[in-house]
């Protein structure tokens, strides 16, 4: 009768991650950073049309602590992190489990370039001897597909998806078709180093600032760690105006709406947070278990896990 009671993860990974937490943990001691423990269980949750969140009695299990720990932020709390669990409803694969472990943290008068730097710190911290490269989007993407991601058309990637990757949509959502062709045609050649990418098309800026650039182009000030092809980190030059941000929250739900998906009332305590004042500030979220797949190589996450779902 197979052992199906046993751990996900063998014991010497297992020992491995105890190694990690404790390493993340120091990091950030030695920097003044503390830890917050926020709520895994809330009123509200995130509108993204791409993210889902589990719902228990009438409140979500926290894709994010970024919400409470924006509070905490315009409370005065200055520089957090959060290292502890969070939920999304994806199905469970080689990357993802529903409930996994999240490393996120916040520096108040840091811009998006200057917390790239304190990720790489924390991964050189790590004794990571993989090279690093700093790209922007336009450039990686262009580079893979030969279209410029912030002037190409709908039509044009719509043609380059029909092409490449056989996908014939009848959709005119730019922001679908660069999350396409990045996942398909950009990610997987993402693995002869840790890739830190930075300035991400403005459709594609969640709760990020935008700006012009020196060509002219809105950029979103969004930045996300690859390594060994997959999304590792994702972060922010944090949006402090709570005019635009329920703005962006309208926008999401409108899209939820199209997408037939349930509507996500904003977080209106978030929102006075914002109102009463967000310090200008980055922060950034990293997922423990990709990082520990990448750091002792493995290819699925229930090999990093105490117990995946599937063993639940």
């Amino acid at each position: 009768m197979p052992c199906d009671w046993q751990p996900s993860a063998s014991i010497v990974h297992l020992q491995q991650r105890a190694k990690l937490m404790s390493q993340l943990r120091t990091f950030f001691s030695e920097r003044g950073v503390w830890e917050v423990d926020t709520p895994v269980l809330g009123a509200a949750s995130v509108s993204d049309p791409h993210i889902e969140a589990l719902s228990v009695a009438e409140h979500y299990l926290q894709t994010s602590p970024e919400y409470f720990m924006k509070r905490l932020l315009a409370a005065g709390s200055g520089a957090i992190y959060y290292l502890g669990k969070a939920f999304r409803s994806d199905e469970a694969g080689a990357r993802h489990n529903p409930e996994f472990t999240m490393l996120e943290w916040y520096r108040p008068k840091f811009d998006d370039h200057r917390l790239i730097d304190e990720l790489v710190e924390l991964i050189r911290y790590l004794k990571v001897a993989a090279a690093i490269t700093k790209i922007s989007y336009g450039e990686l993407f262009e580079r893979h597909t030969g279209l410029n991601p912030h002037t190409a058309s709908a039509a044009q990637f719509r043609q380059l998806a029909a092409e490449k990757l056989d996908v014939n949509w009848p959709d005119d959502s730019i922001s679908l078709w660069l999350d396409l062709l990045f996942s398909h045609l950009v990610e997987p050649q993402l693995n002869d180093a840790i890739y830190l990418v930075y300035d991400y098309p403005a459709c594609q800026k969640a709760l990020a600032k935008t700006s012009v650039n020196a060509e002219g182009v809105e950029v979103a000030h969004r930045f996300e760690m690859f390594w060994q092809g997959i999304e590792v980190a994702n972060g922010y030059w944090e949006l402090t105006d709570a005019a635009e941000q329920r703005k962006r929250f309208n926008a999401d739900n409108q899209t939820r709406c199209e997408l037939s998906k349930p509507i996500i009332a904003p977080d209106e305590k978030f929102l006075a947070a914002l109102d009463a004042g967000l310090p200008e500030c980055a922060g950034v979220a990293l997922g423990v278990d990709r990082l520990l797949m990448c750091l002792l190589e493995q290819r699925t996450i229930s090999s990093v896990l105490p117990f995946s779902y599937m063993q639940l």
